[in-house]
C-alpha cells in the first residue's frame, strides 16, 4: 500500500469565510470514487453534503428508449453541469437545493428530487467533475482517484449488472464505444487539475488524511 499523499502544498481553507469547503473527487468509471466518498461521509459522522455528478444527466424524456440508450453518457455534454453549478453555488451561500433523481435503467429523471441541506463540507463526485471549468472554480480541493484500467473495468461490470439492470453484452459494447475513448479524451487529462492524486482506488492512508483535514474544518465551523 503506498503512503498517504502529502497535502502540504495545498492551500486548504480554514473555514473562516463562513461558507462550505468544497471538495471535488474525480476519476475513471469504477475507480472507487463512491467508496471513498462513503468512507469520508461515515468517518465524519455524515456532516458533509454529497453531490454526485451522474444525478445530473440530462432528462431526454422527448426521446424513445432506444435513442436514449444510444446517447454517449461518458461525454460532458450528456450532463446538465450548469444545473450542478447552480446547486453548488447555492449551497456555498447557505441555501438548500433539490437534487434530481436519475433512473439509469430507463435513462430518465424520475421526477423526484432529494433535498440537500447546506453543510460545512460539500463533496462533488463524478468522472467529469474536473473537466468543467465552472465546477473547478467552485472547488477548494480537487482530488483524482487513479486506479488501473483492468480494476475499473471489472468494477464497472459488477456495478452495472447488479445496480443498473444492464446485461454483459451491452456493458462491453458501451465500454469499447464510449467509456474508454471518453476516458482517454476527457477524464485522464483532467488529472492535471487535481491538487491531490490518490493511487490504487480505495487507499486507507489517503482517505484517513482527507478525513483528518475535513474534521479540522468541521471542528472550526
Amino acid at each position: 500500500m503506498p503512503p498517504a499523499p502529502s497535502f502540504d502544498h495545498v492551500d486548504w481553507p480554514a473555514g473562516s469565510e463562513g461558507r462550505p469547503v468544497v471538495i471535488g473527487i474525480a476519476g475513471g468509471s469504477g475507480s472507487g470514487k463512491s467508496t471513498i466518498v462513503d468512507a469520508i461521509a461515515e468517518a465524519t459522522g455524515g456532516r458533509v453534503g454529497l453531490l454526485a455528478h451522474d444525478a445530473y444527466y440530462r432528462d431526454n424524456a422527448h426521446l424513445e428508449l432506444e435513442k436514449r440508450a444510444a446517447i454517449n453518457y461518458d461525454h460532458p455534454d450528456s450532463l446538465e453541469s450548469e444545473l450542478l453549478v447552480e446547486h453548488l453555488a447555492a449551497l456555498r451561500t447557505g441555501l438548500s437545493i433539490d437534487k434530481p433523481v436519475y433512473d439509469f435503467s430507463t435513462h430518465l429523471r424520475t421526477g423526484e428530487t432529494v433535498r440537500v441541506e447546506p453543510a460545512p463540507v460539500v463533496i462533488v463526485e463524478g468522472i467529469l467533475v474536473l473537466v468543467e471549468p465552472d465546477l473547478r472554480r467552485l472547488m477548494d480541493l480537487k482530488i483524482f482517484i487513479d486506479t488501473d484500467p483492468d480494476i475499473r473495468v471489472l468494477r464497472r461490470l459488477q456495478r452495472d449488472i447488479a445496480e443498473r439492470g444492464r446485461d454483459l453484452e451491452s456493458i462491453i459494447a458501451q465500454y469499447e464505444e464510449t467509456v474508454r475513448p471518453m476516458h482517454l479524451q476527457f477524464v485522464e487529462p483532467s488529472k492535471r487539475y487535481a491538487d491531490i492524486i490518490i493511487p490504487e482506488g480505495y487507499n486507507p492512508p489517503a482517505v484517513a488524511t482527507v478525513v483528518s483535514m475535513i474534521n479540522r474544518v468541521l471542528g472550526s465551523s
